[in-house]
């Protein structure tokens, strides 16, 4: 024990740690006023923090500038990009619209294979029997409706009307097994390239366009819509989509296998396109025959 006391060393650092504690415990109570070496510390700290913080928000804040101005510059850059794409859009928009307004002068054109009324409908029925080849909507003759009147939805074409009542009127799809239906389609591209919807691969839940010159290059992800041609859907009403292009049977033409833009198996409102151009038994036309049951 003498021994121990005897280091100085451990009695200074008793002596501290003892010093440390009570200080620290001073420090906690509570107080109205800061003893004058804890206002010395404060002070003295406070004010060498103050010294580095100036500097160094200063620093952060020029930082912090510099970024905000790059990006600044960056956006800047983009949105210009982006004016001159919105400019020269809208010149091509103006100039096309120009082009089409001289051609209609010259040839006195009126009518348009892209025009229709649309007459609002609802699906009030459907065949289990025929799920995906006939519905019934709340439509018919007394609302204006006809037979080979097109059908669509938000998404894009769905089939045909092919018998009319008073007061519904029965709509054959474009998923029906029905070999007589055809639809004439064009693929969207640079160069329109005209063919023919006929069948519905079941299997695949796709259409096949039919019909499409060999020496002519189709593309996977190639859009298809109608072409107006038929004599009676109106022109530019989406079809689909080409999944995979192949040969005939005969390998003398090309065909396509088209995923359909709307949904056959889920049907509730849809619209029936009244073209305003005089329709004819085309391509589109009389190919169709309604089951004996239902004539």
């Amino acid at each position: 024990m003498p021994q121990f006391f005897s280091n100085k060393r451990l009695i200074l650092l008793l002596v501290g740690v003892i010093f440390l504690v009570a200080l620290i415990s001073f420090s906690l109570r509570d107080r109205d006023n800061a003893s004058l070496p804890e206002q010395i510390i404060k002070d003295v700290v406070g004010f060498g923090q103050s010294i580095f913080s100036k500097p160094t928000q200063y620093i952060t804040g020029v930082f912090d500038n510099v970024d905000s101005l790059l990006n600044t510059y960056e956006e800047n850059k983009r949105l210009k990009g982006r004016l001159e794409e919105f400019a020269k859009l809208q010149a091509d928009v103006n100039d096309l619209a120009s082009e089409n307004t001289r051609l209609r002068e010259v040839v006195d054109k009126q009518d348009d294979l892209r025009k229709y009324e649309p007459i609002q409908a609802t699906v009030i029925a459907r065949n289990p029997d025929q799920w995906e080849e006939k519905i019934i909507l709340d439509k018919g003759e007394v609302h204006g409706v006809e037979k080979n009147m097109a059908i669509m939805t938000a998404q894009g074409l769905i089939g045909k009307v092919v018998l009319t009542t008073p007061f519904t009127s029965t709509v054959e799809l474009l998923s029906t097994q029905n070999p007589n239906y055809r639809v004439s389609a064009m693929v969207t591209g640079e160069k329109e390239v005209f063919g023919l919807i006929e069948g519905y691969d079941d299997e695949r839940k796709e259409l096949i366009l039919k019909r499409i010159d060999s020496n002519i290059e189709i593309k996977k992800g190639q859009k298809i819509m109608s072409s107006g041609l038929g004599g009676i859907f109106p022109k530019g009403i989406l079809i689909g989509e080409i999944t995979e292009v192949s040969t005939d049977d005969f390998g003398l033409t090309n065909m396509a296998y088209v995923k359909p833009a709307a949904d056959f198996a889920l049907l509730d409102h849809v619209m029936i396109a009244k073209r305003v151009m005089t329709t004819v038994d085309g391509t589109d036309g009389e190919n169709t025959a309604i089951d004996e049951d239902e004539s």
